[in-house]
């Protein structure tokens, strides 16, 4: 390979990055997500947000009678027009796209790990499900205080995972040596490039190996879509488990006993289930998924189970970052 063919190189892999979930690898698309990210853009975005979400909120509590409905709506739109702006003008679609095809493309591999990592936490929450009161607690709940519960539940998952990812991202750069960038551009735009860069002496791609700014955020964000993907889906089965449990189990007097109240409100399109039911069970799923998240993180024996594709992944993304990086140097120069 020459100097003319370096180009296309760099050319090659940044569309490598941009179709592999790698959309803050390519200089132009960090680029413009640095810019969506000035106050001048998100400012007016915060503002008009607050506002429409504040009024549509205060309505709807208004409407319902239930003062607890707006700070959920309000929580609940801010969090869907985040994830608008993240999507559009932060340029993670690709991103998001990439790692839901992943972890959907994989879905074989989620039974073995719901078989090792259900049973235990079923047995554990069974014990809650079947307590009075967990029960009168749930059941006593407004809709919207109950939803807010959730999104603080979930929200605390999100932010221990944000902690905690990073320190997957520095297991590989701080692992980089001549035989991992080989192995990482094996079958890449980068693998010829890579081969003459590590001949070259003054080169020294793997000086370049740590991954800090938005790459890392990159990396960070597919870790943690992936992760979320495979907790909800976690979180669906229990939920699903309770809600099929309650229903041949918890009879309609253990129901009214247990909440304390004078009757239950039955779905009209599932009469065998019970607005409480449904209650506690969504509860007990969104307690569980918490513990599925705080447990793939800090448990090994879980940690392999979640992260042992992605990771391979993670190290190709850090092996090539630093071969490009290189490139690009050797072509300013």
């Amino acid at each position: 390979m020459g100097e003319s063919s370096t180009p296309t190189d760099l050319a090659a892999a940044e569309t490598w990055f941009a179709r592999n979930g790698l959309t803050y690898f390519v200089p132009s698309e960090r680029a413009a997500a640095r810019q969506a990210l000035k106050p001048g853009r998100t400012a007016p975005l915060l503002l008009v947000v607050a506002v429409v979400a504040g009024t549509l909120g205060g309505l709807l509590a208004w409407l319902v009678g239930e003062l607890s409905a707006a700070p959920a709506l309000l929580v609940s739109l801010g969090l869907a027009a985040l994830g608008w702006y993240a999507l559009t003008a932060l340029r993670l679609r690709p991103i998001l796209a990439w790692a839901l095809g992943r972890t959907f493309g994989s879905l074989r591999l989620l039974l073995p790990m719901a078989t090792r990592a259900l049973p235990l936490l079923l047995l554990f929450m069974t014990f809650l499900f079947i307590n009075a009161e967990v029960w009168q607690l749930s059941a006593s709940l407004a809709p919207g205080v109950l939803w807010l519960l959730v999104l603080l539940l979930g929200g605390l998952a999100v932010a221990f995972l944000l902690v905690r990812l990073p320190e997957e991202v520095d297991r590989a750069d701080d692992a980089v040596d001549d035989a991992f960038l080989r192995r990482a551009c094996r079958g890449t735009p980068l693998e010829a490039a890579c081969e003459e860069l590590l001949a070259d002496a003054t080169a020294d791609p793997a000086s370049r190996a740590e991954v800090t700014g938005f790459e890392r955020w990159n990396l960070v964000l597919v870790l943690l879509v992936i992760q979320a993907v495979q907790v909800l889906l976690l979180v669906a089965m229990v939920f699903a488990f309770f809600l099929l449990f309650g229903s041949l189990a918890m009879g309609e007097q253990v129901q009214l006993a247990w909440t304390a109240r004078e009757s239950i409100t039955s779905l009209t399109w599932l009469p065998s289930v019970s607005v409480e039911l449904v209650k506690v069970a969504l509860f007990l799923a969104a307690f569980s998924g918490l513990y599925f998240t705080v447990s793939a993180v800090t448990d090994e024996t879980y940690r392999e189970q979640f992260f042992s594709g992605v990771t391979r992944h993670v190290e190709r993304a850090v092996g090539m970052r630093a071969v490009y990086l290189a490139l690009r140097a050797r072509t300013a120069a």
